[in-house]
């Protein structure tokens, strides 16, 4: 088992993935826009991205890697990707990412967030909940695509495939609209998962959630002649919109 580390959740970091569409219609374009960043995504503070090591889209059992189409974007100084995907066929596509591992100085340790979203095409409705078979990861058990603001969200926290008990789950709102928190311990918000790894969360706000479950990982990374222990992240991101 994992053991779970206590982030601060004054200093969250998430890595996103996040898609211009969640779900595509009969008749709509079926190219895919992706955006990938290191952020804290409330206060909508960047930092810096390499290009990852491993991002691709994972459907019908079989993973396709997306770096060929990897286009470098500028925020401010820091650095953050996009790529474009064509999908083809029904089905439900899960749009993933391994960043290299960031240092994080000031907590002396690698941070190594495995991500993904959830597209559903044309209609297809299965296969949301199948794991990608990332080491860490985040299985929903409610439908993370066609989710009114209000809707509770139900998922399992896995690390290597075995549930996580008592996950400690970081979740935050991708703030766009300028909102402000009524002090910072609002900005990240924090839930326990319970002896199956299993959570739910209910999403006020329209907009992009991210869920981010923090684990110490059973490998250590070297820098400089020394060893530093690797938080690992189960993270996962959904849309959710306005009943009008």
């Amino acid at each position: 088992m994992a053991s779970i580390v206590c982030a601060s959740s004054l200093f969250a970091h998430f890595q996103t993935v996040m898609t211009d569409k969640s779900v595509i219609e009969q008749g709509s374009s079926p190219k895919v826009a992706v955006q990938y960043e290191f952020t804290h995504p409330f206060e909508q503070n960047s930092m810096n991205m390499e290009k990852p090591k491993e991002a691709g889209v994972f459907a019908e059992g079989k993973k396709t890697s997306l770096l060929s189409s990897f286009k470098e974007v500028k925020k401010g100084a820091m650095t953050s990707w996009t790529s474009e995907y064509t999908i083809k066929e029904p089905g439900v596509y899960q749009f993933y990412v391994d960043p290299v591992p960031y240092f994080e100085p000031a907590e002396e340790k690698f941070i190594r967030h495995q991500t993904k979203t959830i597209v559903d095409a044309f209609g297809s409705g299965e296969g949301w909940d199948k794991p990608i078979g990332l080491k860490a990861e985040i299985i929903p058990l409610s439908r993370p695509y066609s989710l009114y603001a209000g809707n509770l969200f139900s998922a399992q926290v896995l690390y290597k495939g075995k549930p996580v008990a008592n996950a400690e789950v970081e979740v935050e709102f991708y703030n766009t609209k300028g909102l402000k928190a009524p002090n910072e311990m609002y900005v990240t918000q924090v839930y326990k998962a319970d002896q199956n790894g299993v959570f739910h969360v209910a999403l006020p706000q329209e907009g992009w959630w991210g869920f981010a479950a923090l684990m110490d990982d059973d490998e250590k990374i070297k820098k400089e002649g020394k060893s530093y222990p690797v938080e690992l992240g189960a993270v996962l991101w959904l849309k959710t919109e306005a009943m009008k």
